[in-house]
């Protein structure tokens, strides 16, 4: 015999009479309900409707101020419908009416799509749109955009310690291709280095690969630099010496805001001041007078960053010492009520 079908059975005089409900169950005889027939039982397939602009109770949101803040930070998946505020510091804040960067536009693809990290303040995604629609009259095809911040900012689940207020984004220093790069690339395929070697033994070449660095990299980046909206760009000093090579002319005041730091050899990351309307947004230090290239950029590409004191003895792994996470409450007492925000 084969498979059991389900016949429509609409009550007759005729028909066999339907059992009523048991005292607090729904009638079978209710109106509105279709009733089928799975193997001569009779059974409802439709729910009693809901009542016109009935809500279910969203679950009380539970915050416990010497929890890791990560931990509600790194699973919402919304922004809070709040007017758009960048809250506290870059690596110590949270985020109010965050703006999504679409996952495509004319110029630009979102990369690692599943971090839900293409949030920022309407400010950074302006810039962002900004930028990519100057990136082919630069000579670059288009940017392919890494972490921005989460929904509602705040400390990351993994990654960074910074990009908690929505105005930090890595941009990558791999060009966007011709085609929509697929969700699975997206995850998968990797930035390009322009390192031309290790830095971390004596003597390195600390020096951007010319087989992979070139001028139109330069001119991305300083096109970013000269929005008055960005207060830094943060690079790899083999990066920085590249750029301070680059600029020929006297016009050097942007080379100002792009200051030399650990790892950004495949990314550049762009962060921008305190918007006007974020009350509570605190901007970091403006960075120190001049281009900051020469001696200024002697310390960085010496061995003594790179290279430590004492090797690691081979066979042993070097002791890895493990930060707290920040708590919710060292955040700013308005970054709660970002939290709860339905």
């Amino acid at each position: 015999m084969g498979a059991l079908a389900l016949v429509t059975f609409v009550p007759a005089a005729a028909a066999a009479p339907i059992p009523s409900a048991k005292p607090g169950q729904l009638s079978l005889t209710d109106p509105g309900l279709t009733i089928q027939k799975v193997a001569g039982v009779p059974v409802p397939v439709q729910k009693r409707a809901v009542p016109e602009g009935y809500q279910a109770a969203k679950p009380r949101l539970v915050l416990r101020g010497n929890q890791p803040a990560k931990d509600y930070f790194g699973y919402v998946d919304g922004p809070a419908p709040l007017k758009a505020r960048a809250i506290g510091s870059y690596a110590k804040g949270c985020l109010a009416g965050g703006a999504m960067l679409p996952t495509d536009g004319p110029t630009w693809q979102a990369m690692r799509l599943s971090r839900n990290r293409n949030w920022g303040h309407p400010e950074l995604i302006s810039f962002l749109k900004a930028l990519a629609a100057d990136a082919p009259g630069l000579g670059w095809n288009g940017l392919l955009v890494g972490d921005l911040a989460q929904p509602r900012g705040g400390p990351m689940v993994s990654g960074h310690a910074s990009h908690q207020i929505g105005l930090d984004a890595d941009i990558w220093l791999t060009e966007m291709p011709q085609r929509r790069l697929t969700p699975e690339e997206r995850e998968q395929i990797s930035a390009i280095s322009m390192l031309k070697g290790r830095l971390d033994v004596k003597g390195a070449d600390r020096r951007v690969d010319p087989k992979k660095w070139s001028n139109t990299h330069a001119r991305l980046i300083r096109r970013a630099a000269s929005d008055k909206r960005v207060a830094r760009i943060f690079v790899n000093p083999t990066i920085k010496k590249a750029l301070c090579e680059f600029e020929k002319s006297r016009d050097r005041a942007w080379l100002r805001k792009v200051r030399p730091w650990w790892g950004h050899h495949y990314h550049f990351h762009v962060r921008l001041a305190c918007p006007s309307g974020s009350g509570g947004c605190k901007n970091q230090n403006p960075p120190p007078p001049g281009d900051g290239c020469g001696k200024n950029l002697t310390y960085w590409l010496s061995d003594k960053p790179w290279v430590p004191k004492t090797p690691p003895k081979k066979g042993k792994k070097p002791k890895v010492v493990k930060k707290r996470p920040m708590a919710l409450a060292a955040l700013p007492q308005a970054c709660q009520t970002v939290l709860k925000a339905n």
